[in-house]
């Protein structure tokens, strides 16, 4: 079979370095395994299949147009378990390279701790802000130094980078050491979109990525023994020959629809395998990196970097997530944490064997043994004997007793009926609390360092009890806006306490009844629950997250999300709510819950700083934020989280009109924030794709206006990312501390360039344009619904089995405004037109540039050179069109349109087809690219490399999808008439699965 991997290089005119030869050998292995597997299972005959379609595509990795009715005859010709066999050795190929990548990027991220000494830093002045003349906007500067966007270092990733940087620009220590006492970042695991690899052959990469590791290892210490090493190498081959043997009769499509709980463990796997363990490294080098730059600075806490989860907890549009279901992920949680505690203290028990005859012990460690003797007799009668001389051993025994008893009694917790009080074990041999258990480490802690011993496992451990607590991860509550509207309503209907139904009050007069509501303690639900089981469903969500914080500690539980969030009384309801189940006290103005907007559409982003100001005007609420009226510290900074939706913004108004809203409400609000003394924390709903707010995290939070940040973000990390972000633990750590590097960064050296009001001027114009051009495709062309369902499988998608949550807000209709983020970004990716990502950002560029064509020309290429959010912008969109197939798009509109419908519905393609052109050349004029992500040659022969081969499996999407959906049509032919609607849908799920293993994302 013909490799792409050589051929590749040759069209980009890519030098080999190296490293590259690497990962060319890596992948060389692969192919070579991949074949042979596929040969030893399936014949010649089926690899003769697969190479003759890889060769169809055009040697740039695109489908070839002049190929395509080839291609089409041949697979048409195919039978059906054939075509099954090819697009499961497709799919598997995809796999086989993201293993291989990955792999790559851990070595790289490894190799890059241990930096060359003669690889200096290179220090880059920050360029001077233009200065203006006459309002100018400055297309004057654009080609004095437009080679310099070529030749300037890479940003600082790393700590090792970052703070010898800030040192050579003169940082001031003491504005450092600020930013570092409040550093706080938060990341959010979500369990949608859903990763579509099964967990089951996440097992199987795993092995496969200790076998490569092996097969490191091996050869570079193959030259001492060189002869050991050729039949180890052998042999580590073939037992990756036979894990993809296995791999290859394992069924890759879900065997069930996942439950919430399933969800929980999958999400949870990940701090299970990698980020437990590897935390404490996140903190280490910070701290060593600090000290080596900046010597007198204080690090900063441990916990700077904490988890948060919506998994389980997340109630928007998924049913499944009960408040049952919530109480039983905090249990989890805790039961995992609690294990790996247990496993650390009988480590520790193993190694602190220091005697009392050869190591002195101070006083307070002796009297916490006799303290815990009269507390825990049966431990001191089991073990006082056998650890006698040994101090330290019989202290982590009376530890490790009480974290088994919390163990213990957490697992009858998960199973215990909500209503019914819990049994509790004797108080006196449980961790009541975090604090608790820190106390007795740093006991021992003290106790070591007083007599000159240090313990890195020790430390370690503390580290993880201070970042994960008992909890593991915090959880966040989201609900959409809608639902407590609902239920006031019909409260207040049972009640009779309005003239007339909530519904029907105007805003105002929301805010009114809402605002005296909540001054009062009188409790308006009744105990006992008389509504319907939907609203009765809510008032229990807020009752069991004060359950959690009862048992749990008010940190498992502090955030409750407001999706769809667009006016104050959004705010106002939750609030109320939060006060009847005892979160809010009105008399005090205390509280345990903070309400927190998430602002989505385009309109609600523009409104958000109006909300935002009348919150912070009511009185009580600012009197909540300074922690009550008997506050001492009323001038101190409050604390105020706000979340921007990516999703839903970008499907309403496109993906240029989408960042700029977003960009422009978190400038607003900060303004509104510093205004009302509140400190400000942004939470970025980001998603996977480019479509939904993903791409490289460093970037966008460099490209973050002005002073948004100052030490503090949250951001979701969501389903399908985690499995490239955190399986390996270097990739694990790299993803963490470029965020980290980034908040740091972008914190201590703002550009300035967001506060230019004549590029502001000119992005809300370009802003404008794009989304009146998308929106007029997706909104206003009348053939585009059907274009949409037609064309992308968007039905099919519909029924993978990878998600507890539905696809649709409400069911039933098939507009777009009711179809979720997720499954349409999904829909756009699998037949390479990646729509949502783009298009309408060409028309509004290109009408711009017809105004004064060299002038603006210069002035983006400005923007791009020196404005970070218009360089992340235009990146992304490149990245994107270098993934579009505007060929293989067509193929899916020739085939998959109805006879009766395909001559309009191949205008649609047309006015898509030509946005796709225009854009990718107004990109490419922007940038200086000759082609897309030449700035970027490593992804640019990655996404060229995964294009060649998701051509033939596109082909086979086509033709099963078209087997599907003609079968059982009177019109059909026997061909596809031959298989059950099953094995047909089955076919068609498995090229979803495939294309979304080589695109690397769903939705």
């Amino acid at each position: 079979m013909s490799s792409l991997l050589h051929s590749s290089d040759e069209v980009l005119g890519v030098t080999i370095s190296p490293i590259d030869l690497f990962l060319r050998d890596r992948l060389q292995i692969v192919e070579d395994l991949w074949e042979s597997v596929i040969r030893q299972e399936c014949g010649q005959e089926l690899v003769n299949l697969l190479g003759q379609l890889r060769d169809l595509c055009s040697p740039e990795g695109q489908a070839n147009s002049d190929e395509a009715s080839s291609v089409t005859k041949l697979i048409s010709q195919l039978d059906f378990n054939e075509a099954i066999r090819a697009a499961r050795a497709f799919a598997l190929y995809f796999q086989l390279i993201n293993i291989v990548e990955q792999h790559y990027e851990q070595r790289q991220q490894l190799l890059s701790r241990f930096p060359q000494k003669s690889q200096q830093i290179l220090l880059d002045s920050i360029s001077e802000e233009p200065q203006f003349v006459n309002g100018g906007v400055g297309a004057d500067l654009l080609e004095k130094n437009w080679q310099a966007l070529h030749n300037e270092p890479q940003n600082p990733r790393t700590f090792q980078t970052l703070f010898p940087y800030l040192l050579n620009m003169n940082v001031p220590p003491q504005h450092i050491q600020n930013l570092i006492n409040q550093l706080d970042i938060q990341l959010v695991f979500t369990a949608h979109p859903t990763e579509i690899v099964r967990h089951t052959i996440r097992d199987k990469q795993r092995r496969m990525a200790k076998l490569f590791q092996q097969l490191d290892q091996l050869e570079e210490g193959k030259a001492i023994v060189d002869e050991a090493s050729s039949w180890e190498a052998a042999e580590l081959k073939e037992q990756l020959t036979e894990e993809i043997r296995l791999w290859w009769r394992t069924d890759e499509l879900h065997q069930f629809k996942p439950a919430v709980l399933d969800e929980v463990e999958y999400a949870l796997h990940y701090f299970q395998e990698v980020l437990f363990d590897e935390i404490p490294k996140l903190y280490q080098s910070l701290k060593h990196s600090i000290a080596q730059s900046f010597p007198r600075l204080n690090p900063p806490s441990k916990n700077f970097c904490k988890f948060g989860s919506w998994v389980g907890s997340d109630r928007d549009g998924n049913p499944s997530v009960t408040p049952e279901v919530t109480w039983q992920t905090a249990c989890y949680q805790r039961q995992m944490v609690l294990e790996k505690y247990i496993k650390s203290v009988k480590r520790l028990t193993d190694l602190l064997s220091l005697s009392l005859h050869l190591s002195d012990v101070l006083p307070d460690l002796l009297e916490s043994l006799e303290q815990e003797q009269s507390q825990m007799n049966e431990v001191y009668e089991a073990q006082a004997l056998r650890y006698r001389q040994e101090p330290y051993r019989l202290k982590l025994c009376y530890i490790l007793k009480r974290l088994e008893n919390t163990r213990d009694r957490n697992a009858s917790l998960s199973i215990t009926d909500l209503t019914q009080k819990v049994i509790a074990i004797d108080a006196k041999g449980i961790y009541h609390s975090t604090d608790d258990f820190l106390t007795d480490l740093r006991l021992i802690q003290s106790n070591l360092k007083e007599t000159g011993i240090t313990c890195r496992e020790l430390e370690n451990l503390i580290s993880q009890v201070e970042i994960y607590g008992f909890t593991l991860a915090h959880l966040d509550i989201r609900q959409e806006s809608s639902r407590h509207a609902e239920a006031l309503n019909e409260i207040l209907e049972y009640l009779q306490i309005l003239p007339r139904p909530y519904h029907d009050l105007s805003e105002a007069e929301r805010v009114i009844w809402l605002s005296s509501e909540l001054q009062t303690r009188r409790p308006l639900i009744p105990t006992e629950l008389p509504f319907s089981p939907v609203t009765n469903e809510l008032i229990q969500t807020f009752r069991v997250v004060r359950s959690l914080q009862q048992e749990f500690g008010a940190s498992i539980c502090q955030t409750y999300i407001i999706s769809m969030s667009r006016e104050l009384s959004d705010l106002l309801e939750v609030l109320l709510l939060a006060k009847e189940a005892g979160l809010f006290d009105p008399g005090t103005a205390t509280g345990t819950l903070q309400v927190v907007p998430l602002f989505e559409t385009v309109e609600d982003l523009q409104r958000a700083p109006s909300v935002m100001k009348k919150l912070f005007e009511m009185p009580s609420y600012r009197a909540l934020l300074a922690g009550g009226y008997a506050s001492k510290e009323k001038s101190s900074f409050d604390l105020q989280e706000v979340m921007l939706g990516y999703s839903d913004s970008n499907k309403d108004s496109g993906f240029l009109s989408s960042n700029w809203e977003i960009h422009k409400a978190q400038k607003e609000l900060q303004k509104i924030a510093e205004d009302y003394n509140v400190h400000l924390r942004i939470f970025h709903g980001r998603g996977g794709s480019v479509g939904r707010g993903g791409g490289p995290a460093y970037e966008a939070i460099l490209a973050q206006p002005g002073n948004s940040i100052n030490g503090r973000i949250k951001i979701t990390e969501q389903g399908e990312v985690l499995a490239s972000k955190y399986s390996l633990p270097q990739l694990a750590l790299y993803n963490l501390e470029t965020i980290a590097t980034a908040v740091i960064q972008a914190s201590l050296l703002r550009t300035g360039f967001d506060n230019i009001q004549p590029w502001n001027e000119i992005m809300e114009e370009l802003s404008a344009r794009s989304r009146s051009h998308y929106r007029n495709l997706i909104y206003e062309q009348p053939d585009f619904i059907d274009f949409f369902h037609q064309v992308t499988p968007i039905g099919e998608i519909s029924q993978l089995q990878i998600s507890s949550r539905p696809a649709r807000r409400q069911s039933g209709n098939k507009d777009i405004s009711g179809l979720r983020a997720i499954p349409w970004v999904f829909s756009w990716t699998q037949t390479r037109f990646l729509l949502p990502s783009w298009y309408g950002v060409g028309t509004a560029l290109q009408e711009f540039v017809q105004e004064k064509p060299e002038d603006h020309i210069k002035l983006l290429r400005c923007f791009y050179m020196k404005w970070p959010f218009f360089k992340m912008v235009i990146s992304k969109v490149e990245m994107t069109l270098a993934k579009v197939d505007i060929q293989m798009a067509q193929h899916y509109v020739e085939e998959l349109s109805h006879p009766e419908d395909k001559a309009r519905l191949e205008r649609v393609f047309e006015q898509i087809a030509n946005e796709y052109y225009l854009t990718r050349d107004l990109i490419l004029t922007i940038t200086a690219h000759k082609r897309l992500l030449d700035g970027d040659p490593v992804l640019q022969r990655s996404v060229q490399l995964r294009n060649g081969t998701i051509v033939p499996l596109g082909f086979l999407q086509v033709s099963l999808l078209k087997r599907l959906r003609q079968s059982g049509s009177t019109t059909s032919g026997v061909i596809h008439s031959r298989y059950s609607k099953g094995e047909l849908l089955r076919g068609a799920l498995l090229t979803i699965n495939g294309i979304a293993a080589g695109m690397r994302n769903t939705g």
